[in-house]
C-alpha cells in the first residue's frame, strides 16, 4: 500500500494532468452547457484557471438536449488523460469525471450492474464497444482497454454520481492513421453475429414512444436461453446520426422476476426527439460470450431532420 508521501505526490501528479485535459472543454464536436452568457462555451468560462466554472443556477434547463452531447454538464466534466491515441489493440484509455468542485468523483451508484458504462464508437459508427473500466478510489481514476482504428472517436460515460441524477456524458478521441470511412450503412432489421441472427421489429417517431422487439436466433432456432446481461436480457444502445446523441433505451422486465422469459424476445422502449437516421446495438449474451448486433433505422415523425444525418453527415467534424 502507498505512503501517504507517496500517495499525495501521485494525486498532485494526476492532477497536474488533468488539469490540461478535457476539462475545459472538448476542442470540436460537443454542445456544452452554457453559462451566464449563451455565446459562451464551457471551454470560455473555464479557460482562466483550467477548471469548468458555473452552477445549475447560472445556467439555463438543458433537459431538451439528449445525452452525449456535452463533455460538461450539471457540474459535472469527463475528462480525459489523453486526447489522441495510437491505434491497435488494447490501448489504455483513461479519465477521471470531475464534480462540482473540480476534483474526480469517487462515488458512484451501481446501475445495471456497473457504477460507469463507458461506450466507443468511431464517427461512422463502426468499431462500437461497450466496456466498464476500472476506478482507483484513491485517485477517481478510471481506466480501460479498447481497440481503436483511426479516425475520430467518440467516447460516451453513462454513470450516477452518488446523490446526483443519472448522466451521459462525451467527448472527441482522435486516433492517429489512414482513415478509411466506412460506407453509408442502409436501414436494416436483420444483423448477423457469428452463428446468430436477430430480428429488430417496430418502428422510431419522433415525438412519440416506441416499443423495438428483438427476437434472438442461432442455427435457425429461435434462443429461449439468453443469459442476463447488465440486468436484462439485452442492453440497447441508440445513437442519432449526424451528431451522435446518446438516447436511452430502457428494457421489459428483469431477470428472475417470474414473468420475463429468457428469449428469444427482448423488447425494449424508447423515443427519439427528432425524425433522422439513428444506430442502434444490442448487447446479448449467450454461452457465456457477449455479442453486438447492430442496426440502422430512419425515424419519421414531425421532428427536423438532422443536418447531415447520414453514417457520414458528420466526416466535417473531423472525422463517437
Amino acid at each position: 500500500m502507498n505512503t501517504p508521501a507517496k500517495l499525495t505526490g501521485f494525486v498532485a501528479a494526476v492532477a497536474a494532468v488533468f488539469g490540461i485535459a478535457l476539462l475545459v472543454g472538448a476542442t470540436v464536436g460537443p454542445v456544452e452547457e452554457q453559462t451566464e452568457d449563451p455565446t459562451a462555451s464551457a471551454h470560455d468560462a473555464g479557460h482562466g484557471n483550467g477548471t469548468v466554472t458555473g452552477s445549475a443556477a447560472e445556467t439555463p434547463a438543458v433537459e431538451e438536449i439528449p445525452g452525449g452531447l456535452m463533455t460538461y454538464r450539471n457540474g459535472y466534466a469527463l475528462a480525459l488523460a489523453e486526447t489522441d491515441l495510437e491505434s491497435g489493440e488494447g490501448r489504455n484509455l483513461t479519465f477521471a469525471i470531475n464534480g462540482p468542485g473540480g476534483a474526480p468523483v469517487t462515488d458512484f451508484d451501481v446501475t445495471h450492474d456497473k457504477e460507469l458504462h463507458l461506450i466507443a464508437v468511431r464517427r461512422d459508427f463502426t468499431g462500437f464497444q461497450h466496456v466498464h473500466p476500472v476506478l482507483d478510489e484513491n485517485t477517481g481514476i478510471w481506466s480501460v482497454d479498447v481497440d481503436l482504428t483511426p479516425g475520430t472517436w467518440r467516447v460516451f460515460t453513462d454513470f450516477t454520481p452518488t446523490g446526483g441524477e443519472s448522466l451521459t456524458l462525451g467527448t472527441d478521441l482522435a486516433v492517429a492513421g489512414e482513415f478509411v470511412p466506412a460506407a453509408p450503412q442502409a436501414d436494416n432489421r436483420t444483423a448477423t453475429v457469428d452463428d446468430y441472427e436477430v430480428t429488430l421489429d417496430g418502428d422510431l417517431s419522433s415525438g412519440s414512444d416506441a416499443m423495438l422487439t428483438l427476437t434472438v436466433s442461432k442455427d435457425g432456432r429461435p434462443l429461449t436461453d439468453l443469459q442476463p446481461y447488465l440486468g436484462a436480457y439485452g442492453h440497447l444502445v441508440a445513437l442519432r446520426g449526424g451528431d451522435l446523441a446518446y438516447l436511452h433505451v430502457h428494457p421489459d422486465g428483469t431477470p428472475g422476476d417470474g414473468t420475463t422469459r429468457p428469449g428469444p424476445e427482448v423488447v425494449f422502449h424508447t423515443s427519439v426527439p427528432s425524425a433522422g437516421t439513428y444506430h442502434l446495438y444490442l448487447d446479448f449474451q449467450h454461452d457465456g460470450v457477449v455479442r453486438t448486433a447492430a442496426f440502422t433505422l430512419t425515424a419519421g415523425g414531425t421532428g427536423e431532420v438532422q443536418p447531415g444525418s447520414g453514417a457520414h453527415g458528420d466526416h466535417s467534424h473531423s472525422g463517437r
